[in-house]
């Protein structure tokens, strides 16, 4: 199904925004369940709750009309009523499919309310793989979990050398233990920030490393440090939170990177840092800011910027909602906005992030 097609199946727009309002709501929940049954699988009581959570969802996207989405959540519902009849155990693989299709079903409803492309989404096939799941018995079924959790996350089982992680993230100069005080300054303002610098570092250089380090690597570690200090120049209430901006908030917090690459750009030497804060958001298609490059014009370390960004965001908005921070739901959610990024830095994240995931077994 067509971006043109999905678009013209929104037969009301009041009643696909009281969807979008209603589904919100409900991920939080669905968040809070799935966290207590990962402690406590064999919680009925749990389980009977999701699964009601997802029919109501299903209910209210037919109510309001949006029926290309009811197969979609379906498909989500008839694997949790196999759980809760017990013919299949509640496993984390199973858990971490349900958490990624309700995120997914929340980037495709985001996506139309924002009047953007979803065809790279993949919602008609994310439905086909859940469906293939109705019927599977117990062995097979999270064997071909684990197959879904790789297509979503751009993870997959294929192992390489370990690298070195402490080497990645020692510093040289004095300028860089500059930088990394002024990246821990900001991480005080906000306790949904603890740990984000050394997070954004490791799986920056991981990236650049596993791409064969065209980028060097203490330009793109002082962009690291350096690419959101602008923010601190903004009203909290912008960057703290979950509220819609309007136009004029948006068109400040676009000054911000403005503002962090100028500090580079006074200290001799961290020329090129500058530039990738400054690329940091721009986009391959020319739809970025503040310049609207297209995508040669775009520095390699700022492609590698925007993925670390765009994947720490989600972390924080995870936080932010009181739920673990889940890097495989983070790593799902920057590959289904992968037109935004440069497929090739993509591949490479993607293997970084699987790197990050071996580390911790």
């Amino acid at each position: 199904m067509t971006d043109e097609q999905i678009s013209t199946l929104i037969e009301d727009e009041d009643s696909f925004h009281d969807f979008h309002d209603a589904l919100n709501d409900y991920a939080p929940h669905i968040e809070a369940l799935v966290a207590l049954l990962r402690q406590q699988p064999g919680d009925t009581g749990a389980v009977a709750d999701l699964f009601r959570t997802f029919h109501n969802i299903k209910g209210d996207a037919s109510l309001c009309r949006l029926s290309f989405l009811v197969p979609f959540i379906h498909a989500a519902e008839t694997l949790l009523a196999r759980v809760r009849a017990g013919e299949v155990p509640f496993t984390p693989r199973l858990a971490d499919v349900l958490l990624l299709s309700t995120d997914r079903l929340q980037q495709t409803v985001e996506a139309l309310a924002a009047n953007e492309p979803t065809g790279g989404l993949h919602l008609k096939e994310l439905t086909a793989s859940l469906e293939a799941l109705k019927s599977l018995p117990p062995p097979q079924l999270e064997r071909a979990c684990g197959q879904l959790i790789d297509a979503l996350t751009g993870v997959d089982e294929t192992r390489g050398e370990a690298p070195d992680l402490a080497a990645l993230t020692a510093d040289r100069t004095g300028d860089l233990a500059f930088f990394k005080q002024l990246a821990l300054q900001l991480e005080r303002r906000s306790s949904l920030f603890t740990g984000r610098t050394e997070r954004n570092l490791t799986l920056a250089l991981l990236t650049n490393q596993l791409a064969g380090s065209p980028v060097d690597a203490d330009q793109l570690r002082a962009a690291v440090y350096v690419h959101d200090l602008g923010m601190m120049l903004l009203p909290e209430t912008l960057w703290v939170g979950s509220r819609v901006m309007n136009d004029a908030e948006r068109a400040l917090m676009r000054e911000h990177v403005g503002w962090a690459s100028g500090i580079l750009q006074r200290i001799p030497g961290w020329d090129l840092a500058a530039r990738i804060v400054l690329h940091h958001h721009e986009k391959p298609d020319g739809s970025g800011y503040p310049q609207g490059l297209l995508a040669d014009e775009i520095e390699p370390g700022a492609k590698i910027m925007a993925l670390v960004d765009a994947f720490e965001s989600v972390m924080v908005k995870q936080g932010a909602r009181g739920q673990p921070r889940s890097t495989l739901r983070a790593a799902a959610e920057v590959n289904a906005a992968d037109h935004q990024f440069d497929k090739y830095w993509v591949n490479c994240f993607n293997r970084a992030v699987q790197h990050l995931l071996d580390e911790r077994t």
